[in-house]
């Protein structure tokens, strides 16, 4: 024995390595000479001297404490006094720079039985109001506690500037078999930047984290985690809440506007920065409202290290991402699109995450977040790592997350990223270099589950949050209940159309004729989910080229077959998607590093693109046939898609209504044809609602004035037809009036 302490405990402290530093720091009722007494034993790296200070009868008391080993092991004893008692310890460095401040070790528990158990059981859907680094305030003192699930861990420190980053200074408190580590440190305020300090129990060797749970971050490259309280903010977006919960998204228009914050516009003249979030609201919304879009759907604002992962390279998973302003900056944007009447929607990305040090990869020395074994553990097409959805934790933390985001920023939706790679085990293996389930097959069923669940959970907690797949392959029952044996998303991206769409288009209208399936194969399965038509990022990058540059033809055939595409998909049942820059005609691929081409729009060609983009959204809005039933058969009905040596297609939308509808006819050559005749379903005049050949697009004006009324003559087996003017490269919408 040294003091009143084992030498061992002594020699531990002062190497960092002791797993429960509470069992011998702080105030310990302890047998001097057959009595009661009380010894303070503190961890001082920094100091020189150390005193206790405290306060009896109204009177400081300065006690000296004794140092028992060079790296700072203090201890005072006092006898005679049973109980605890308030005491401050005063500091005196090797400079002669003194201060006082409370014991951390003097403090109790910060996280109750009940978190600890629903915990380790899985089910702690608010774990992020109890993990991390919160307020709080104990014991009358002000400061800030910090729980962090390290479970395969000898120690855990938290470091920051407050303790010279020194990890002997505050090691944390071991919650049993939970694997949870806490504390609590009085002083603390908002704004101190931190992180984890871990020793591995197997290797022994020093791992710096930052805070999983942390809802800060320094601005990259710097990665600390930084104290923030996201409480007490006033929202007034009360009626958006409101409407949106009452909501039924399948029957309503949804046209949603895909963004990169940091390369929509970008202030050039001051060393093209990026626009904070503020900015981005007084710039952004605006923007959307004057186009007609009903949402904005973020690329991941989730802290990510990499710029060049667009976001999708997650690690800050409940921190929006620095490079554009504070927490509250990005509540505040969120909170003045929907006083817009503008929905966000975030990217969420629960299938990987990146290997950077400072991350969840091995976290506490071990495989904590990811599988083990690198073939469920690693992405081979991005070199991230694949979260364990069987570990009950694991999956918690991130349904916790799923949940965070809409309950604290009010989020109106999450686009899941890359489902497919989660769906499947031999996802971009081959054959040798995965794991079958249990059962022999290659369906990852735990990831499975856990989307299930997440879908369930996001549902009953936030009416009218809608949830949507990325998902390319062709996987039943996406977007549909989860009672009914479905995955229990709202709706899914249809990659296949998008594809479909964009290789049919970028081919030359001579040869389009031989494609004719191409075009009219999505209608075959349109109903199968829920889906959204995009025209996403990933079309605009690594080569493929852009909208505008995919389109076939002479410059004006180019914008001509772009806006037929628009038109088209407008038409096509389903929600719609398009990614910034496509609404004018981007030339450029999209680049992560710069702003948008906006000086195109000093061409009519470019405000042509735009005058449509914002006509269509306009037209979807106020017609029913075009967003009441995108998901049952009886919205669409072919009039004619025989006429494939023209390359002419024309179909009904319907809405519940089954009175109303639209006549939509698309001509994919660039040829005028004239005395075209449709097939109608009903007498009346038909007049054109929308012509994407229209001057006020940048068309050649051809078309129909003033409408056309039907006549009794029978033709695609209607007894009433409309003989039209079809523009070059056009698309006409008919609405038919009595």
């Amino acid at each position: 024995m040294l003091g009143t302490i084992r030498k061992e405990d002594i020699e531990l402290l002062a190497a960092a390595r002791h797993w429960d530093p509470f069992s011998v720091l702080g105030p310990h009722v302890i047998d001097l000479n057959r009595k009661k007494a009380v010894a303070i034993r503190a961890i001082l790296p920094l100091a020189a001297h150390a005193r206790v200070v405290t306060f009896e009868e109204g009177k400081k008391r300065r006690t000296e404490m004794e140092r028992l080993h060079p790296e700072g092991v203090f201890e005072a004893v006092f006898p005679h006094i049973r109980e605890r008692f308030p005491y401050r310890i005063e500091i005196i460095d090797y400079e002669g720079h003194r201060w006082q401040q409370d014991d951390p070790y003097a403090f109790g528990c910060v996280l109750s039985d009940f978190d600890l158990h629903l915990l380790q059981e899985g089910t702690h859907l608010d774990q992020y109001k109890r993990l991390g680094s919160h307020l709080a305030r104990m014991g009358g003192i002000d400061g800030v506690s910090f729980a962090v699930w390290a479970p395969n861990a000898e120690r855990v420190s938290v470091v920051g500037n407050f303790n010279h980053w020194d990890g002997r200074s505050h090691p944390m408190r071991i919650r049993g078999e939970s694997g949870i580590w806490e504390i609590f440190l009085p002083g603390l305020a908002e704004g101190e930047i931190y992180k984890y300090e871990i020793r591995a129990r197997e290797t022994g060797e020093l791992l710096m984290k930052s805070d999983p749970f942390a809802f800060r971050f320094e601005p990259p490259p710097r990665t600390g985690s930084i104290v923030c309280s996201i409480d007490g903010r006033p929202w007034g977006d009360e009626g958006w809440m409101a409407a949106r919960a009452a909501r039924n998204w399948l029957e309503s228009p949804i046209t949603v506007y895909e963004v990169h914050l940091g390369s929509w516009m970008r202030k050039t003249e001051e060393g093209d920065r990026y626009l904070t979030y503020l900015e981005l609201a007084d710039e952004l919304i605006p923007y959307v409202l004057d186009l007609g879009y009903t949402h904005i759907e973020l690329l991941p604002v989730s802290e990510h290290p990499f710029d060049g992962s667009w976001g999708y390279q997650t690690l800050g998973y409940f921190a929006p991402t620095a490079r554009f302003g504070a927490p509250a900056d990005f509540m505040a944007f969120v909170d003045r699109c929907h006083q817009a009447g503008i929905g966000v929607i975030l990217d969420w990305v629960p299938a990987h995450f990146p290997k950077d040090a400072h991350g969840l990869a091995r976290f506490d020395g071990t495989h904590l977040y990811e599988h083990a074994d690198p073939r469920k553990g690693e992405h081979p097409d991005w070199g991230t790592l694949i979260f364990n959805y069987g570990r009950r934790e694991v999956a918690n933390f991130l349904l916790a997350n799923a949940l965070f985001w809409l309950e604290k920023y009010h989020i109106d939706g999450l686009r899941v990223d890359a489902v497919a790679s989660m769906l499947y085990l031999d996802y971009s293996r081959n054959p040798g270099e995965w794991i079958p389930n249990e059962f022999g097959g290659r369906e990852n069923l735990e990831a499975i589950a856990f989307l299930k669940r997440m879908n369930e959970l996001v549902h009953e907690k936030h009416p009218g949050a809608v949830t949507i797949a990325e998902e390319s392959t062709a996987w039943p029952m996406v977007s549909r209940p989860v009672y009914l044996g479905g995955l229990g998303f709202t709706f899914k991206w249809n990659m296949g159309w998008m594809h479909d769409m964009l290789g049919y288009i970028s081919k030359e209208p001579i040869h389009r004729k031989f494609h004719s399936g191409t075009l009219t194969f999505s209608l075959l399965y349109a109903f199968h989910e829920n889906f959204i038509l995009p025209f996403s990022h990933d079309e605009v990058v690594h080569q493929k080229r852009s909208l505008l540059d995919k389109m076939p033809g002479d410059l004006w055939q180019r914008f001509a077959n772009l806006r037929l595409l628009f038109a088209y998909m407008y038409a096509h049942p389903g929600k719609k998607l398009l990614f910034m820059g496509g609404e004018f005609g981007q030339w450029e691929e999209w680049n992560h590093d710069t702003s948008l081409s906006w000086h195109l729009l000093q061409w009519d060609s470019h405000r042509g693109i735009q005058s449509l983009v914002r006509d269509l959204n306009r037209l979807c809005r106020i017609s029913p046939p075009l967003h009441e039933v995108d998901f049952r058969p009886e919205g669409f009905e072919w009039i004619d898609f025989r006429d494939v040596d023209n390359s002419i297609v024309s179909f009904l939308r319907r809405g519940k209504d089954p009175g109303e509808f639209l006549v939509c006819v698309f001509n994919f050559t660039p040829v005028v044809r004239r005395e075209y005749r449709v097939g109608v379903p009903a007498p009346g005049l038909y007049r054109e609602a929308l012509n994407s050949d229209s001057e006020f697009y940048g068309g050649s004006n051809t078309g129909n004035v003033g409408g056309l009324p039907a006549e009794a003559v029978s033709w695609n087996d209607r007894p009433w037809s409309i003989t039209l003017t079809l523009p070059p490269l056009g698309a006409l919408f008919l609405r038919r009036s009595e």
